[in-house]
């Protein structure tokens, strides 16, 4: 299936393509040769899972003979681009940095894109210039009618706010200029900032770029994806543990992981095909569901913490910890409940102390039915000594109450 495809044919199969501003772009992106660009501003130092999707789109263009470029906005991020319902909160220039050097490293890690930063074009332009040269170029009324100022004319919107388009534009103008970059790509969200920069090179240098949108990943209530109680999972391993990501991606909706597959691997359209066929003949094995987690976890951070993410997950159901370290089990379980731990502590009283058993009742119950687990072995001696010999690294014990109840022991 896929051998048939155009590059442009795949990236509609896949549900990536919302818009785009001319046909003619079409037969460009099947050709390739292109210099295109994609933006984030410096709101964090690491991108996050909803960013995801929009820097695949850039890999897959490149790997069909594209050039990308990730702008990191030092100059935009101290604006703001508007939301929809309020002002963005100011950072400093300092954490501007901060930030950017943080997305920097990553964008080129993870994805090995070359990365640019729009301060270092935007800082000398003065006031008088900025309107003479771009701001003279933009009718009220045509700024007035993107959704995105227009969402906020009710509650307000600050003049620093109303003028991101015309910086995001300048940005397009700029990289069309001196790097011949003909094309930008972002989500759906921002097609009104990428006309507005067509528009600018158009009325400047009479000359044509391209935009292209695609649609928001969300879930099917149209959360968007990746936001977990407010939120968000971060690429950043440190901020985000390959543990945590797993879990998240195992236990997403069924009725949305085949859209995920297509749109956040980079599975073939015949092995996608396959796996939603064994999906829909046995989603209890949550075959997408691990098809989903092993290509992102590892397109993210590697085999070994793919498999390392798996193992963490087992253990908790009583698998093998063989192989973890301390740190390992302290980050990948990070949201479960942790409980001090004193050397030489005999059993029943660890589980009283620590309030995981309610009483030495309750305690010699459990120990006799045999429901407590030390590091996922049984422990039915409520007069055996716990030690720091037991633990990981001298460090950790899982303790298992039930099938359900987890807890880190610390020493």
């Amino acid at each position: 299936m896929s051998t048939n495809m155009t590059l442009y044919e795949e990236l509609q199969w896949r549900g990536l393509i919302q818009d785009i501003s001319s046909p003619d772009l079409i037969e460009k992106l099947n050709q390739g040769g292109l210099t295109f660009y994609i933006g984030t501003d410096p709101t964090a130092d690491s991108m996050h899972i909803g960013h995801y999707s929009s820097f695949l789109i850039s890999k897959r263009l490149a790997q069909h003979g594209h050039h990308p470029l990730l702008l990191v906005g030092g100059a935009t991020g101290l604006i703001g681009d508007p939301k929809p319902d309020a002002e963005r909160p100011m950072i400093t220039k300092e954490e501007v940095e901060h930030n950017f050097q943080g997305l920097k490293k990553q964008a080129e890690q993870i994805f090995g894109f070359e990365v640019v930063n729009n301060w270092d074009w935007t800082k000398d332009i003065n006031v008088i210039d900025f309107l003479r040269d771009y701001g003279k170029y933009f009718n009220i009324g045509y700024m007035l009618a993107k959704d995105k100022v227009k969402s906020r004319l009710e509650t307000g919107i600050t003049f620093a706010e109303f003028t991101y388009m015309i910086l995001q534009a300048l940005d397009f103008l700029w990289l069309y200029e001196n790097r011949n970059c003909t094309l930008q790509v972002a989500g759906s969200d921002q097609w009104g900032n990428i006309t507005s920069g067509i528009e600018l090179i158009r009325k400047k240098l009479d000359k044509e770029a391209y935009g292209m949108v695609m649609p928001l990943v969300t879930d099917s209530t149209g959360k968007k994806f990746g936001k977990t109680e407010g939120n968000a999972l971060w690429l950043d391993k440190n901020k985000t543990s390959s543990y945590e990501m797993y879990q998240y991606l195992i236990n997403l909706e069924d009725s949305m992981i085949i859209e995920y597959l297509k749109k956040l691997t980079f599975l073939t359209p015949d092995e996608i095909i396959e796996i939603e066929k064994q999906h829909n003949e046995a989603p209890h094995l949550r075959i997408a569901h691990k098809a989903l987690a092993k290509d992102i976890i590892v397109g993210l951070h590697g085999e070994e913490e793919y498999n390392k993410a798996v193992q963490i997950s087992e253990a908790l159901f009583g698998g093998s910890l063989e192989g973890l370290s301390s740190e390992d089990i302290m980050l990948g379980m990070k949201q479960v409940p942790s409980v001090p731990l004193k050397e030489n502590t005999k059993l029943i009283d660890l589980l009283v102390e620590n309030g995981i058993c309610s009483s030495k009742r309750e305690a010699r119950e459990m120990l006799a039915s045999g429901a407590i687990s030390l590091n996922n072995q049984k422990h039915t001696d409520e007069e055996e000594v716990i030690g720091k010999d037991l633990a990981i690294d001298g460090k950790v014990i899982v303790i298992r109450k039930g099938k359900k109840k987890q807890f880190i022991g610390i020493f």
